[in-house]
């Protein structure tokens, strides 16, 4: 789920946990609980961001990792196989190829498309509430620029490999999550029309490490790990 700050990334996120229970792990709030444990990479981490130094992106993979195994661990065999939604990461081209090599190449990525103006407007006005320092015109326009410099790239590369969907993200809320279930199910019934291709003993004898993974973060009950959606 890729998108500028303020896109509704978030509200999407949530009306998918409530109507379809798909796991939603945030990059950011990953790494502030890892901060709050207390632990070694917790306090390796907080000193890293105390220095104004960005955290590597092999941590946050990690972090995604161990959350996106503790997800399937805690699913039932009938709720098999889980789906993922990652919001905050990729944020670059360069976290994207460490994520597929790291863990696996998502099913679908799906880009909020929200105009600079409507973002901004919306952020303001949840300033107002949220006391998040943030929350400010200067700090807002600085995070779009650094979207459109650093995330949309990672937007064109995954639409250059057909994994992409753009959602207009100005109508109300509601009708967003339409066009996303919309892609959602496209995209489900795609890769089930094309599974009995890949069938058969030259799919089992090319199974790459995208599978490995998916076996490697598999629970002990079975089940894979698709990341459905990044954010």
């Amino acid at each position: 789920m890729l998108g500028g700050p303020g896109s509704g990334k978030g509200t999407q996120c949530a009306k998918l946990v409530a109507d379809r229970g798909y796991a939603h792990l945030s990059a950011g709030d990953l790494l502030r609980d890892e901060v709050a444990s207390g632990s070694a990479l917790g306090q390796e981490c907080a000193q890293i961001m105390k220095d104004g130094k960005l955290v590597p992106p092999e941590v946050i993979i990690r972090l995604l990792r161990e959350a996106m195994e503790r997800a399937v661990a805690a699913a039932p065999a009938s709720a098999l196989p889980v789906n993922i939604l990652i919001d905050g990461f990729p944020r670059a081209l360069d976290q994207a190829a460490l994520f597929e090599r790291g863990i696996m190449a998502p099913e679908l990525v799906l880009f909020f498309d929200c105009p600079e103006e409507e973002m901004e407007a919306r952020l303001l006005k949840r300033g107002e509430t949220s006391g998040r320092a943030d929350d400010n015109a200067d700090t807002i326009r600085k995070r779009f620029r650094t979207f459109v410099e650093q995330s949309v790239p990672v937007v064109d590369e995954y639409h250059r490999k057909g994994k992409a969907a753009k959602i207009s993200a100005t109508a109300p809320p509601d009708e967003v999550y339409v066009k996303v279930l919309e892609a959602i199910d496209a995209r489900a019934a795609k890769a089930a029309a094309a599974k009995p291709a890949r069938g058969g003993r030259k799919a089992a004898a090319g199974a790459g490490k995208e599978e490995a993974v998916t076996a490697t973060v598999a629970a002990a009950n079975g089940g894979g790990v698709p990341a459905l959606a990044t954010a």
